[in-house]
């Protein structure tokens, strides 16, 4: 996910979004404690995607 994606979304998608990764994350979490987690390259990616929504997020609020 890019972040000129997420610049083009409404704060409530935002909000969304970051919501469905959260879960995803936790998941992925899950999946790892339990040695079931096969690529493990995607819990990095989940953190900077929701990194990137919560810098977005963070811009819009000082507007």
């Amino acid at each position: 996910m890019k972040a000129s994606e997420l610049r083009d979304k409404s704060v409530e998608d935002l909000q969304g979004e970051l919501h469905s990764l959260l879960e995803q994350q936790f998941k992925q979490r899950m999946k790892q404690a339990s040695g079931q987690l096969s690529k493990t390259h995607e819990i990095g990616t989940v953190r900077r995607d929701i990194a990137r929504v919560r810098t977005i997020l963070s811009e819009r609020q000082g507007k």
